[in-house]
């Protein structure tokens, strides 16, 4: 029980050390959260776990040395890149030319595949997150299959709780303000989400050819 405990809790610190890092689901959960309330928040967790769930499989199932090559990161780097800056310019255009942002969830109609697709998007677009399951990652994963199924249970739960937490925070601060600030704000948030994204998107393409260079790159998970 300590042992469960302990990858519990080390596993949700390590996962608060990239949840905080300013990254694309980070930027994404801001972005549909001013477009569609505090849910949203959740729902991009929650397609940002079922890329997590996959890697975590695919991790327990030995493929740690493919996520580990520079080709396969150098290309994950330029789709993901270019993916990244569609989708910023997107976002920076619907702040731009104006979007209607409803005071209630009820009165929209939130497309929860929508919010949950772009959690999925958002991750599987950042290299880094590649690099980092490749690496940190993996390691927590041979860690907590020694514990068997329980082990990897106690893992993800807590990695996955951090994820959850720092969204869910972001998302109550980002819609609980839409009652007294103005609809120009919002537009703006999404303006500076989308700009984000996309130098975040040239900085994953620039990477992605560093990559495909072998050159050495920083580990940390860029939520």
């Amino acid at each position: 029980m300590r042992a469960l405990l302990a990858l519990f809790v080390t596993s949700l610190i390590v996962g608060f050390s990239g949840a905080l890092m300013p990254g694309p689901v980070s930027m994404v959960t801001i972005s549909q959260s001013a477009r569609h309330g505090f849910w949203a928040g959740p729902l991009v967790t929650a397609g940002h776990a079922m890329a997590e769930v996959a890697a975590v499989a695919a991790l327990a199932m030995g493929l740690e040395k493919v996520f580990k090559r520079s080709l396969v990161a150098g290309l994950i780097g330029l789709l993901g890149g270019g993916f990244l800056l569609w989708m910023g310019f997107d976002i920076a255009r619907s702040g731009w030319v104006g979007i209607a942002l409803e005071l209630e969830l009820g009165e929209m109609g939130v497309d929860a595949f929508g919010s949950v697709g772009a959690g999925v998007l958002a991750t599987i677009s950042n290299p880094y997150w590649v690099v980092w399951w490749a690496s940190v990652g993996a390691s927590y994963v041979v860690l907590a299959l020694r514990r068997g199924l329980p082990g990897l249970g106690a893992f993800f739960s807590g990695h996955i709780l951090s994820d959850l937490s720092w969204n869910s925070l972001l998302a109550f601060l980002t819609a609980s303000g839409r009652g007294f600030l103005s609809l120009s704000f919002y537009r703006g948030v999404l303006v500076v989400c989308g700009l984000i994204l996309v130098a975040l998107a040239i900085y994953f393409i620039y990477s992605g050819i560093g990559f495909l260079r072998g050159k050495p790159v920083e580990i940390k998970e860029g939520a």
